[in-house]
């Protein structure tokens, strides 16, 4: 399994997958066509397009594509009317094959309702969209914050070592919120020299991984003693403290 990320639009990662055995390359989240066209072009195929969620920077060039290469496109059942071209409608813990990869649908709601991630087992490797980005999580649109927060300890829950590729390069305003909110943490400020150095080379600062953002994503850290101290909210439960984070950092 080969994945080549593909800077799109301002801040969009769209992700083309190579799966040698068998030749089949698939896209994840084309938000724009003429950034996915110039590296699908050097494999003059596209076999699968997976839409992790419906928003137009997700899932913008899948006509274009679809017309171009006869692609089949992949997506939540529950957005069979709101993703372009779709074929091939998924639900919740179904397996699916794109050559001789496998994945399972994670359904994550929260950022959207019909939000899915892709997660390949045997390969360690999650496609969370807009659900959970490193150091973040997504905006609440169509959801509840419990929403948001139980789909975040589904990803939550996957093996640690697990890679997680993400819709947005986000992690820097990423990095300044956790800063703000849990100052203490020496693994995030160990992650902050790692970002700049990956962002001073103009290098993506994806992927990361599960391990890691458990230790410094605050949104995965509700439970911990520090940070509900300097929220005021340390008799709260985890999702009244997801709920806190979330509304000030979309005021951040």
């Amino acid at each position: 399994m080969i994945i080549e990320i593909i800077p799109c639009l301002s801040d969009n990662y769209s992700y083309l997958i190579h799966e040698k055995n068998t030749n089949t390359i698939s896209i994840v989240d084309p938000s724009e066509f003429k950034a996915c066209e110039k590296v699908i072009n050097k494999h003059k195929k596209l076999d699968f397009i997976l839409n992790t969620h419906h928003h137009a920077d997700h899932v913008g060039a899948n006509l274009e594509l679809k017309k171009k290469y006869k692609s089949k496109i992949l997506g939540s059942e529950s957005d069979k009317s709101r993703i372009p071209g779709i074929d091939i409608l998924l639900r919740e813990n179904q397996k699916q094959k794109i050559g001789n990869l496998e994945f399972e649908v994670i359904f994550v709601p929260g950022h959207t309702k019909g939000h899915i991630a892709f997660f390949f087992r045997k390969e360690k490797i999650a496609f969370t969209g807009d659900t959970l980005f490193s150091l973040g999580c997504g905006r609440v649109f169509e959801g509840t914050h419990e929403e948001m927060f139980n789909s975040l300890n589904k990803i939550k829950n996957l093996p640690p070592d697990t890679k997680i590729y993400c819709g947005h390069e986000y992690t820097k305003s990423n990095l300044n919120f956790c800063l703000a909110y849990d100052s203490k943490n020496t693994f995030l400020k160990e992650k902050k020299i790692d970002i700049q150095k990956k962002l001073n080379s103009n290098q993506p600062t994806i992927p990361s991984t599960l391990d890691q953002e458990i230790k410094t994503n605050i949104f995965l850290r509700c439970n911990d003693p520090e940070i509900k101290h300097t929220l005021g909210l340390k008799d709260s439960s985890e999702v009244e403290v997801f709920s806190k984070l979330r509304d000030l950092k979309d005021s951040f």
